[in-house]
């Protein structure tokens, strides 16, 4: 049983179907994703992450093909960390939207979760500007927010031109300000009366 993979043919690994097995991959994703965020995605090698989940090398090989399909689901469960808060907030969405109450609990979450993040979230975004796997799941997330943002918007009744160029706009600008105030800190900014430019921007754009 072989398949290809990413450039050459690598065996089939086990897609876990029972309690214990499912487990037991959580088990070394979370232990991958501490030490990612620790140390590095390159600092890190698949001895030092079955060590962490307590199993041997050759149980996560059951698993995974190598260290960079750990890193591929690793990136998975990050991105659902990250934006946990936007899904739920599409999901709850009724007409007429209340964009001053909705731009303002986006700023705020999306700040709460990159505090969360912070480690991982630079050793992700440092390996987009030169990964292309990893650049493709940053990409095919926004697209997906994007376009499931802007068909639940239509689907409720709100209406505007440009709504897919407007969300995509928008969350450019949310990423940008949650960047500024838990990456780059700049002690000259300040970042309430940022957070006040930013949400008056979004609810300009929306209304």
């Amino acid at each position: 049983f072989f398949t290809a993979k990413r450039g050459g043919i690598m065996p089939d690994v086990r897609q876990p179907q029972q309690k214990r097995s499912i487990e037991t991959k959580n088990k070394i994703l979370s232990a991958a994703y501490e030490l990612f965020s620790e140390a590095g995605y390159y600092n890190v090698n698949t001895k030092e992450i079955a060590e962490r989940a307590g199993v041997s090398t050759g149980i996560i090989y059951g698993y995974f093909n190598n260290k960079k399909d750990i890193l591929l689901d690793v990136i998975d469960i990050y991105l659902k960390k990250i934006f946990a808060p936007i899904k739920e907030m599409t999901d709850d969405l009724t007409y007429p939207v209340d964009f001053t109450a909705l731009i303002k609990y986006v700023l705020s979450e999306t700040i709460r979760t990159h505090r969360a993040n912070e480690q991982i979230h630079q050793v992700l975004h440092s390996l987009s500007g030169t990964d292309k796997d990893v650049e493709e799941k940053f990409l095919t997330l926004e697209e997906n927010i994007t376009v499931n943002l802007a068909e639940k918007l239509s689907e409720i009744g709100y209406k505007t031109e440009s709504l897919r160029e407007k969300i995509h706009f928008a969350m450019n600008v949310v990423q940008f300000y949650a960047h500024e105030c838990v990456y780059d800190k700049h002690t000259y900014i300040n970042y309430e009366a940022m957070e006040k430019i930013v949400a008056d921007c979004l609810i300009g754009l929306f209304k």
